[in-house]
């Protein structure tokens, strides 16, 4: 999707990453990729030149996602060392602790594109059948009494953690 990095659309950009991450059952990649995403759209509100338009994508192959985000400004960025008490340059230290690999390159004459990979561990979990969603409905009380791991396939063994971020 291409947008203008505006701190009102980043949150945007983040719920749909997160929509489409759990359309894809990869609901435990969702704080880590929203994270990752938030802070290369921070750069570019933050830095690029001449304007701020970007371009978001997320690609799953196979056993890997990828983030990318594509911006006009030619410059590279550099993880620098921040002072412990300073308010911002983190953010790609961030990206580069979270993510399996991240990576910057050149996009024509006067562009770059920043991406991070995450694994995906697992392959994508089928939906229950019609049948198997009705029986779980049809005993809401033990649904919700139990606790712990479970192999019915239809729930994940614990639940994601979501962000507690506004917008």
């Amino acid at each position: 999707m291409e947008l203008q990095a505006l701190p009102s659309r980043i949150g945007q950009v983040r719920r749909i990453v997160s929509a489409q991450l759990r359309y894809w059952h990869l609901d435990a990649l969702i704080d880590r990729a929203s994270l990752g995403v938030t802070e290369l759209l921070s750069n570019v509100h933050r830095h690029a030149q001449p304007d701020k338009t970007c371009t978001v994508e997320i690609e799953l192959l196979l056993d890997r996602l990828t983030v990318s985000v594509r911006d006009h400004d030619p410059r590279m960025p550099v993880i620098d060392d921040a002072e412990p008490l300073a308010t911002c340059g983190r953010g790609l230290a961030m990206v580069a602790a979270m993510s399996e690999s991240w990576g910057v390159r050149p996009d024509g004459e006067s562009g770059k594109v920043v991406w991070f990979t995450l694994p995906t561990s697992s392959a994508p979990v089928a939906a229950p059948s019609r049948r198997a969603r009705r029986t779980v409905l049809e005993k809401p009380a033990r649904r919700f009494a139990e606790v712990g791991h479970t192999t019915d396939g239809l729930r994940p063994e614990h639940a994601p953690a979501r962000s507690a971020v506004a917008g």
